[in-house]
């Protein structure tokens, strides 16, 4: 088979935002369907199912994915990242299905959010394949995935609610949409680029046994060539090559993973908590409907979110090698120039909410999704230092500053519990809109300051001088 070669960073870009354009879409179009078709109250469930799973999921996934992403120097194999994620998983199902009892919700909305759980955890596990081919720089592969799983997404929820009146049918839908693509997609792209890297292996081995022979005796450098130390089970082509995608649970092993990705799971939780607090209290105190207004509204921001995400994503194998390389001067500018992105977007975002944001929302939605234009306006606020935050977190990451977004990130989720708590018992949903700004601008001056940080400890690369003899 061919060898898949790595993409340039530009080429990486192209596919990731418009396999992340399509998805956006698509995702957008799932709350147009039940705000058009539906009602408020319909897409208030489905924000709640959402806002319910979604730090569950992002504890116990441990954020795996940008660890195997920024692994440079091969500390773990796949296997070792797909055990983990599995346990990870099955874990996640059990909270959820605790919390949903626990909870008190009504039996429609408790399916809404155990359906979604279930769509979740088939992400979770193809999230793990998309790191495999991230790392290898193939953004294409998982690009053309989402392509197929954000439309198909929509087609099975849209069919879901149409045929059962309910929004229990479409996150079934949902469900099966995301089991579909993580058989037929995702596991087939990880197989060719397993196979893929196995024949760079074998390449490479031939090519280096070549040049042995010509400075070696060759009884030395052929009799044996298993006993070279590159020689992996996977470049031998042996029986362990044939189950690289399978899952290893070595206990000595998960425990050091666990202990190095915990730190991230703490972080992407509280990630997660800053994000659906608001959610959370709007449907405490507001109401489903409320929620369905908010929730509508503020999917707005993924708009430039996965302008950022798509940029983050190819440019994080980069960072993370210009950082174990120790150049720091290219780690800084290529931050510098994502961070001028991430401004450049977000100030585009709040022109146009303030110009259009009635037309827009009334034309996307309903009329009274337009009465607030106001809460549109702030919401972009809100995004756009996000967008800042969000390029100066995959740089922490990037440079393996894992145990110090713990902390980071647990003084910004406070910060904005304790706005949310304050502003929106009596400011409503707008209310909801500041106290995220408050939680970005927080979040955006400590991750500068760990960059910063990340900087000065850099290592630059040891320079070997050769001696006089």
């Amino acid at each position: 088979m061919q060898q898949l070669k790595p993409l340039t960073l530009r080429r990486n870009f192209s596919w990731t935002f418009t396999g992340n354009l399509v998805y956006a879409a698509s995702q957008w179009g799932i709350l147009v369907v039940l705000a058009k078709f539906g009602s408020p109250e319909m897409v208030g469930q489905f924000t709640l199912g959402l806002a319910v799973t979604a730090p569950v999921m992002m504890f116990t996934n441990l954020q795996l994915r940008s660890i195997q992403v920024t692994d440079a120097k091969g500390e773990y194999v796949f296997a070792d990242y797909l055990g983990l994620r599995l346990i990870g998983t099955g874990l996640a199902l059990l909270i959820i299905a605790g919390i949903t009892l626990k909870a008190g919700y009504s039996w429609e909305t408790s399916l809404v959010i155990l359906d979604i759980g279930l769509a979740k955890a088939f992400e979770s596990i193809s999230d793990i394949f998309y790191g495999l081919i991230q790392q290898h720089e193939r953004m294409d592969k998982i690009a053309i995935a989402l392509m197929i799983k954000g439309p198909l997404s929509l087609l099975l929820l849209g069919l879901g609610v149409s045929l059962t009146g309910s929004v229990v049918g479409g996150s079934v839908g949902l469900a099966i949409a995301w089991a579909v693509v993580l058989i037929v997609c995702d596991i087939r792209n990880g197989r060719l680029i397993v196979k893929s890297s196995q024949k760079a292996q074998r390449e490479n081995l031939v090519e280096t046994r070549a040049i042995a022979t010509q400075v070696e005796e060759p009884a030395e450098s052929t009799e044996n060539p298993t006993h070279l130390p590159f020689l992996t089970p996977a470049s031998q082509g042996g029986e362990k090559s044939k189950h690289q995608l399978l899952p290893r649970w070595h206990l000595k092993t998960l425990r050091k993973l666990i202990w190095l990705a915990l730190p991230l799971g703490f972080v992407m939780m509280l990630i997660s908590f800053n994000t659906n607090i608001p959610r959370y209290l709007i449907e405490q105190y507001l109401g489903e409907r409320q929620l369905g207004i908010f929730g509508a509204i503020s999917y707005l921001m993924v708009v430039g979110g996965m302008v950022v995400s798509a940029l983050a994503e190819s440019a994080s194998p980069r960072l993370a090698k210009y950082y174990a390389a120790g150049n720091s001067i290219a780690f800084r500018t290529l931050m510098f120039k994502l961070v001028g992105v991430g401004a450049a977007i977000g100030g585009a975002g709040v022109l146009v909410a303030v110009v259009a944001g009635q037309e827009i929302l009334t034309i996307l939605y309903r009329p009274e999704y337009g009465q607030q234009a106001d809460l549109f306006v702030w919401l972009m606020v809100a995004a756009g230092i996000g967008y800042v935050s969000s390029f100066l977190g995959y740089g922490i990451t990037a440079a393996r500053y894992f145990r110090i977004q713990m902390p980071l990130f647990a003084v910004v989720t406070g910060s904005s519990a304790i706005a949310c708590l304050w502003l929106i018992p009596s400011m409503g949903v707008q209310g909801a809109a500041i106290a995220l700004i408050v939680g970005a601008i927080v979040q955006a001056v400590f991750s500068l300051g760990a960059i910063y940080h990340a900087l000065y400890k850099i290592h630059p690369p040891v320079k070997t001088e050769k001696l006089d003899e």
